[in-house]
């Protein structure tokens, strides 16, 4: 594990602040949170900016539209977007942090061509088909069905928790293709279009008050067979890959995000007077700790990444499965520095981020899932009944 950084990383790094500090001062005012069309416009706007720029799909294979940078380059420019106060990816996250490297790592030539361009340039959206109302933590559990019709799939069923389906163009499916196999192996990842005949958009209100998630009911939509990546009933195994990459690489820009805010809370009380509190202060020392170790943690599963040809390892797992509790801590943290349980009212700034942190020992795999994957394939224990 290499944790320094190269002169050549370093240079990377100046170059890329002193773009950021140019272009951000152009951007618009962020939208409304409740105006999902002006937001997919805002995320997509700011995607096609970092497309001109060269910064689009950094560490993408270069025939795969990327740059073909480092995994140490791409944590550079996470880390710095973040810092800098840049728009995250938005709308655009499914598409540029999980269907998008799926593809370039398990697709055809053919579709690699079609549909990473466009992901890269902004100009097309994703959301995740995953999750399904009946199969709770068993994602092996789904019963959406997609029957072999010549060149068509025929795809029944529901899902939900399908994050931006609203604005979508695309959607990364899985769906049972065998009922008879095994509920791991009779599975297949498919593209599915967004505008096909019989697909139903249903947004859910969060916690928080937001829509970015929907239930999608799915009556006889056709899907071509074309759009399957990987083998028929393989779509365990790309399935695999996908969370590889939402467990491993997307919430590293979160890290830093999580660190500014810790600097922004011991600040806080600083001002406030809650800084003479030593039980307040050593908790704030404790999770700048837990923060650096992540940071640290990540650089490590970047530079195992390196090694194994850009897929990150099982290490996100244990990555995931710590960074969720502290991101909960921190927000608990927040209430007691800003004045308690009433901080949180709707006007104050935090309560979104206190409310979404509720959900982070859930998405990509809840804490359970991760802590077997833990003891299984890390610590070699053997599987529970």
């Amino acid at each position: 594990m290499d944790l320094a950084y190269t002169e050549a990383e370093e240079e990377f790094r100046g170059r890329l602040r002193e773009w950021l500090a140019d272009v951000l001062p152009s951007l618009p005012p962020k939208p409304s949170p409740d105006d999902w069309p002006a937001r997919r416009a805002y995320d997509t706007t700011w995607q096609r900016m970092l497309y001109d720029a060269g910064y689009a799909g950094l560490h993408w294979p270069e025939d795969a539209g990327g740059r073909g940078a480092t995994p140490t380059q791409h944590l550079i420019f996470l880390e710095e977007t973040e810092r800098a106060g840049a728009p995250y990816v938005g709308a655009n996250f499914v598409g540029l942090l999980h269907a998008g490297p799926t593809v370039a790592a398990e697709g055809t030539a053919e579709q690699r061509a079609r549909w990473l361009p466009p992901v890269l340039r902004g100009d097309e959206i994703w959301c995740q088909g995953f999750s399904e109302p009946d199969a709770g933590s068993d994602l092996a559990a789904l019963r959406t069905r997609a029957v072999r019709d010549g060149d068509d799939y025929v795809v029944s069923g529901s899902k939900i928790w399908t994050s931006h389906a609203e604005v979508a163009d695309w959607c990364e499916l899985l769906v049972r293709t065998d009922p008879g196999a095994p509920k791991h192996r009779g599975i297949s990842w498919l593209a599915m279009p967004m505008d096909a005949p019989g697909i139903t958009v249903r947004p859910l209100r969060t916690l928080a008050g937001s829509t970015e998630f929907a239930e999608v009911f799915l009556d006889e939509v056709r899907v071509p067979v074309r759009n399957r990546v990987g083998a028929e009933n393989d779509g365990w195994r790309v399935t695999m890959v996908t969370l590889s990459f939402e467990r491993g690489t997307a919430f590293v820009g979160e890290v830093v995000a999580c660190r500014r805010t810790l600097e922004a809370l011991a600040a806080e009380a600083r001002r406030n007077g809650r800084w003479d509190d030593p039980v307040l202060r050593r908790r704030l020392g404790r999770l700048n700790a837990e923060f650096r170790a992540l940071w640290r943690l990540t650089q490590a599963n970047v530079s195992e990444s390196e090694r194994t040809g850009g897929v990150p390892g099982i290490g996100g797992s244990v990555f995931k499965l710590r960074y969720s509790g502290v991101r909960q801590d921190l927000y608990e943290a927040a209430a007691e520095v800003l004045g308690g349980v009433d901080a949180f009212d709707l006007d104050r700034e935090w309560t979104l981020d206190r409310l979404s942190s509720l959900s982070y020992t859930i998405a990509a795999g809840t804490s359970q899932i991760q802590r077997n994957i833990v003891a299984e394939r890390i610590l070699g224990l053997p599987k529970g009944r």
